[in-house]
C-alpha cells in the first residue's frame, strides 16, 4: 500500500511543501523532472516546471514568487495537493499532451473540473467541454446542466436543458442535484419546464379543441352534450407534461392507449350517435401544439 505524505502544513486552496515519502506515478516518475506533486492519497507525481507554467495560471503565478534555493543534490520538495492520485492524473495527462484518460463519468470529470478551475487550467476544461455532447454525460443531463451553468457554458447548458425535459424535476432523486445550481440556472431550468405544460393547457381550450366554458350542444343535431370524455383527457394530458415536458409520451402511446383517451374517442351523441371527437384531427393538432412549445431555457 502507498504511503500517505508528511504534509508541513494544512492543504485548503493550494498546495503545500513536504519532503517526498511515497510512491511515485509510473507514467510521472522521470528525473528531469524538477517538480514534485503529491497526492492527498500518497501518490508522488514527477513533472517539468515549465509544464505547470505554461499550462496553469496558478503555477505561473507561483512561480514568480522567490523560490526556495536547493543544491543540486538536495532532494526536490513535494507540493502537497488537495487532489486525489486520480485526479491528478487526468489532469496531468492531459497537459502534458498524453493519452486522454477515460472521462465517461460526472464521478472522474467533477474533481477534474474542480481542479482545473482552482490552478486555472484552460486546457482541461476544453477537453472536457468538448466531450459534454458524449452520450455516457449526456445520460445524466440535470448534472450536465449544472455543470455547464457553473462555469458559463451557455451552448451546453442550453442543449442540457432541453434533455432535462424527460424528467420530472419534483422527483426526491434529483434534489440533490438541483442544489448545486444557482439561483437563476433553477429558475430558468423550472421555467422552461412550467412554461411548456402551462402553454398547451392553454392551447388546448382553443379551437378546434372544446373549450369548458364554450357551447355544450352537439354540432350536428343541437342536443346537449356532456363533454366530460374531453375534459377528463385534458386533465391527464396537463399531469403528463407535468412529469414528463418533452410530451413524446402524450401523443404514442398516451393518446392511443390510455382508457381516458379510449372513452373519448368512443364518446357519442346520446341523440344523434355521431361522435363528439375527431380522433385523427385532435392527435394531429396536439401532435402540432406540443411540437412548437420552447425546448430550451432562454
Amino acid at each position: 500500500p502507498y504511503t500517505l505524505l508528511t504534509m508541513q502544513a494544512e492543504v485548503s486552496d493550494g498546495p503545500a511543501a513536504a519532503q517526498p515519502q511515497g510512491e511515485y506515478h509510473p507514467l510521472f516518475s522521470s528525473p528531469d523532472g524538477d517538480v514534485v506533486l503529491g497526492s492527498k492519497d500518497g501518490i508522488l507525481f514527477r513533472v517539468h516546471s515549465y509544464t505547470l507554467k505554461t499550462t496553469s495560471g496558478w503555477f505561473r503565478a507561483m512561480y514568480t514568487l522567490p523560490q526556495r534555493t536547493t543544491l543540486p543534490d538536495q532532494p526536490a520538495e513535494t507540493l502537497v495537493v488537495d487532489e486525489d492520485s486520480t485526479t491528478l492524473v487526468a489532469l496531468l495527462k492531459i497537459i502534458s499532451g498524453l493519452t486522454i484518460p477515460r472521462l465517461d463519468s460526472w464521478d472522474t470529470i467533477e474533481p477534474l473540473l474542480h481542479a482545473a478551475e482552482k490552478y486555472d487550467m484552460a486546457g482541461p476544461m476544453s477537453v472536457v467541454r468538448a466531450l459534454l455532447a458524449t452520450p455516457p454525460l449526456l445520460s445524466d443531463p440535470l448534472r450536465l446542466f449544472a455543470v455547464a451553468c457553473r462555469y458559463g457554458w451557455d451552448d451546453e447548458a442550453m442543449m442540457a436543458s432541453r434533455e432535462t425535459l424527460t424528467l420530472n424535476l419534483h422527483a426526491p432523486e434529483h434534489r440533490s442535484t438541483l442544489q448545486k445550481l444557482g439561483t437563476d440556472a433553477l429558475l430558468n431550468l423550472f421555467a422552461l419546464h412550467h412554461a411548456r405544460r402551462e402553454t398547451l393547457r392553454r392551447r388546448l381550450d382553443d379551437p378546434p379543441f372544446v373549450n369548458d366554458v364554450g357551447d355544450s350542444s352537439c354540432s350536428h343535431c343541437g342536443m346537449p352534450v356532456d363533454y366530460h370524455t374531453w375534459r377528463e383527457l385534458k386533465y391527464v394530458i396537463i399531469m403528463e407534461m407535468d412529469g414528463r415536458p418533452l410530451g413524446d409520451t402524450v401523443v404514442n402511446p398516451g393518446l392511443l392507449e390510455w382508457p381516458v383517451a379510449r372513452a373519448c374517442w368512443a364518446a357519442k351523441c346520446t341523440s344523434c350517435e355521431r361522435v363528439l371527437y375527431d380522433k385523427t384531427l385532435t392527435m394531429r393538432v396536439i401532435r402540432e401544439c406540443i411540437e412548437q412549445l420552447p425546448t430550451t431555457i432562454e
